[in-house]
C-alpha cells in the first residue's frame, strides 16, 4: 500500500504543492496501526497473483446491500495486467447481494477515471478535487425499495423500521428522539454541526474521525481509548497511544496515579515548571548522591 500511493503521488503531485490529496495519499496509509484497524473493523483482502501479495481491496458493507470500497491498490509493477480488473470481479461474485458500489478518486488520477469507468463505474458527482464513481446491480427484489421520493416534513411514531437501508437520504435537520437505534451503522456520513444529547454510548466503536473544532461537554469517557487519533471509559484506566497531545490543556484534572512514558515532554509545564528543568534538577540530584 505505501509503494503503491507513493508511487501515485510522485506521479500527480508536485513536491512542491501544499495541497494534501487525500485519495492519492490516504490518511494512516503508512501507518502499522491503521493498518490493523482496517482489518479488524473493516473488510480487508489480499490481491493475489501468481501466490504472491499483489495488492490490497479495503471495503465498508453498511447494511448489507450497499457496499463502499475504500481503498483498492496493486503494486505499480504490476500494474495493467489485468490485476485490478479482476479483483473487482471477484469483489462482486463474493458479495452478490450488495446492489451499489460507490468510491471516490482524486481528479487527478486520471487513469482511475478510465480504470472505473471500463469496470462499469458511472461518474455521480465531480469537483475541483474529486470524482465519485457508482455502480448498481440489478440483484435486488424492486418492491422493498423507496427511491426518489420527496419524504420531506413528514412526521414518523410508533413505526417499526427495523432492519431498513438508508442510502443517500438527505436528513439534514432532522431530529431523532425517543427512539431505538441500537447497532446502527454509521458510514461515509456528514454529522457536520450534529448534536448527541443524552446518548447511551457504552460499548460504541468511535474511530477513523475527523473530530477537528469538536466539542465534548459532560461526557463520561472512563475505560476509553485513544490510539492512532490527534486524541483515545468504567474502571479502566484512560491510555494514549501514539496520539499528537501538543498544546493540551489540563486544569482541574485528577491525574493521580497517571504515567507518562516515552513521550516527548520538550516545553511541557507543570504549574507552571518546566518538566525538561524538573528532570535536570532530578539528574543533579541523583549525579551528587543525595
Amino acid at each position: 500500500m505505501k509503494e503503491t500511493f507513493d508511487a501515485e503521488a510522485r506521479r500527480w503531485l508536485a513536491d512542491s504543492d501544499p495541497f494534501r490529496d487525500f485519495n492519492i495519499q490516504p490518511p494512516g496509509y503508512r501507518s502499522i496501526h491503521m493498518t490493523e484497524y482496517s482489518i479488524q473493523e473493516l473488510s480487508y483482502y489480499k490481491i493475489l497473483h501468481q501466490d504472491k501479495i499483489a495488492g490490497g481491496l479495503i471495503l465498508t458493507i453498511s447494511g448489507n446491500i450497499y457496499g463502499r470500497i475504500d481503498r483498492i491498490f496493486v503494486s505499480p509493477s504490476l500494474q495493467g495486467k489485468g490485476i485490478g480488473s479482476k479483483a473487482l470481479q471477484l469483489l462482486e461474485k463474493e458479495f452478490p447481494q450488495v446492489t451499489s458500489w460507490e468510491l471516490e478518486t482524486s481528479s487527478r488520477q486520471l487513469n482511475n477515471h478510465y480504470f472505473y469507468e471500463k469496470a462499469g463505474f458511472q461518474k455521480v458527482y465531480e469537483s475541483e478535487d474529486e470524482f465519485c464513481y457508482e455502480k448498481r446491480m440489478d440483484s435486488e427484489d424492486p418492491s422493498v425499495r423507496v427511491r426518489n421520493q420527496d419524504l420531506s416534513g413528514k412526521h414518523y411514531e410508533d413505526c417499526r423500521m427495523a432492519g431498513s437501508k438508508y442510502y443517500k437520504v438527505d436528513l439534514a435537520s432532522s431530529s431523532i428522539g425517543n427512539s431505538n437505534v441500537m447497532n446502527t451503522h454509521f458510514s461515509n456520513c456528514n454529522m457536520s454541526g450534529t448534536k448527541f444529547q443524552n446518548i447511551n454510548f457504552r460499548s460504541s466503536l468511535l474511530a477513523d474521525l475527523n473530530l477537528s473544532g469538536s466539542r465534548f461537554d459532560h461526557v463520561t469517557m472512563g475505560g476509553v481509548q485513544f490510539k492512532d487519533t490527534s486524541l483515545d471509559g468504567n474502571e479502566t484506566p484512560l491510555t494514549f497511544e501514539r496520539c499528537d497531545l501538543a498544546g493540551v490543556r489540563m486544569a482541574g484534572c485528577s491525574l493521580k496515579g497517571a504515567e507518562i512514558d516515552q513521550c516527548d515532554v520538550s516545553d511541557m509545564k507543570i504549574n507552571g515548571i518546566s518538566v525538561q528543568a524538573l528532570f535536570e534538577a532530578y539528574e543533579r540530584t541523583v549525579n551528587s548522591g543525595r
